[in-house]
C-alpha cells in the first residue's frame, strides 16, 4: 500500500477489458493518482500525442496495455493495422518515458510473440527460436520489439523497463462483438445464440485439435501489478495458469455451461492457429510471486454469467 499511494500511474488501454481490471487493483492498493486517458485525448500512435499526456500527467510509472487486437479472423484480414499501430504506440510511448524521466515502464506483450513450433511449455529463453505463428505474427511481432526496446534501454541509458507475456485472457467484460472476440467469448456468444434460436448445431474454425492455455483477466492483472512493483529487469517474464485444454473440448465445455445442445461442426478449411500453447510460469512466481488462483472451470461459468446477464440488459 505506502509503494503503491506514492505512485502517479499512467495506464494506456486503461479503459479496455484488462485496462478496468488494472483499475480496479490499484486504487484498491491505495494508488490514488491513476490516469486513463481515452484515445479521444491521446493517441498514442502520434507523438506529438505521447508528449503532451506526459507532459500533462507527468507519471511515476506507466503501465502499457493498448493494443490493437482481435482474433484469427482479424489478425489475416488487418495485418498492416495490428502491425503499425501496436509497434508505433509501443515505440514511442517506452522512448518518451526514458526521455521524460519516467522511473518504470511496464511493458505488457502476448504469448504471440512465440515462435510457431516452440516446446511446450514455452519458456522465456525460447522467444527467439523461430517466427511466429503466420497467422498473428504481426502482432505478435510489434510487441515483441517493446522486448528489443526494453532491453537495448537500459544497456545503454540505465532505463528501468520490463517486459511481460501474458497467455490468452478470458473473464466478464471480455469483447464478445465479432469483429474483436477471441475464442472463449466468440464461443460463448455463438453458442448462446443458437440456443436461442433453436438451431441444431453451430460451426467452429479449424478441426479443435490445437491447445491453448488461458488466464483469467483479474489474475492477469494481479501478475501485472506483482511485477510492476517487485521486478526491475527487461527478461521477459510469462504471466499464466499452467492450464492447456484444447479447443474441441473447449467447445463442448462452453456449449455445456451455456446450455447448448447442438452439434459442432469444425470448417476444417479455416486456420487453426498455433498447435499448441502453453507458458512456464517458473520465473514469475521465482522473480515476483505470482501463482494464477482461478480454477478455469469457475471463471468459465463467472464469464458465462456476465455475458448473459449484459444480454438481459441488452448492453450486449
Amino acid at each position: 500500500m505506502d509503494f503503491w499511494s506514492k505512485q502517479r500511474v499512467l495506464v494506456t488501454g486503461g479503459r479496455g477489458f484488462l485496462g478496468q481490471y488494472v483499475l480496479a487493483q490499484l486504487l484498491a492498493r491505495g494508488c490514488e493518482a491513476v490516469a486513463s486517458p481515452a484515445r479521444t485525448d491521446y493517441d498514442f500512435r502520434v507523438l506529438d500525442d505521447v508528449r503532451r499526456a506526459y507532459d500533462d500527467i507527468r507519471p511515476t510509472m506507466v503501465i502499457h496495455l493498448a493494443a490493437v487486437v482481435g482474433g484469427i479472423g482479424a489478425n489475416q484480414n488487418r495485418p498492416a493495422e495490428f502491425f503499425y499501430d501496436n509497434l508505433m504506440m509501443g515505440t514511442q510511448l517506452l522512448d518518451q518515458a526514458w526521455r521524460m524521466g519516467v522511473p518504470k515502464f511496464v511493458a505488457v506483450g502476448t504469448v504471440c510473440a512465440y515462435p510457431s513450433l516452440t516446446p511446450v511449455p514455452f519458456r522465456e529463453d525460447d522467444l527467439w527460436n523461430g517466427y511466429p505463428e503466420m497467422t498473428n505474427a504481426p502482432y505478435g511481432l510489434a510487441k515483441k520489439m517493446l522486448l528489443v526496446q526494453s532491453d537495448a534501454y537500459r544497456r545503454q541509458y540505465g532505463f528501468n523497463s520490463i517486459f511481460l507475456l501474458p497467455a490468452n485472457l478470458y473473464g466478464p467484460g471480455d469483447h464478445f462483438d465479432e469483429g474483436r472476440s477471441h475464442v472463449i467469448p466468440a464461443l460463448i456468444r455463438r453458442c448462446a445464440e443458437a440456443r436461442a434460436r433453436g438451431d441444431e448445431e453451430i460451426e467452429v474454425w479449424g478441426n479443435g485439435t490445437p491447445t491453448r492455455e488461458f488466464l483469467y483477466v483479474e489474475d492477469a492483472a494481479e501478475g501485472i501489478l506483482l511485477a510492476s512493483e517487485r521486478y526491475d529487469s527487461s527478461e521477459p517474464v510469462n504471466l499464466g495458469s499452467g492450464f492447456e485444454i484444447s479447443i474441441a473440448d473447449l467447445a463442448h465445455r462452453i456449449a455445456e455451461c451455456v446450455g447448448f445442445a447442438g452439434r459442432i461442426v469444425w470448417n476444417e478449411a479455416r486456420p487453426n492457429g498455433q498447435t499448441r500453447r502453453r507458458l512456464d510460469t517458473t520465473l514469475a512466481e521465482s522473480r515476483f510471486g505470482f501463482r494464477a488462483s482461478m480454477p478455469f472451470g469457475e471463471g468459465l461459468r463467472r464469464t458465462v454469467a456476465w455475458y448473459e446477464c449484459t444480454q438481459r440488459r441488452g448492453v450486449l
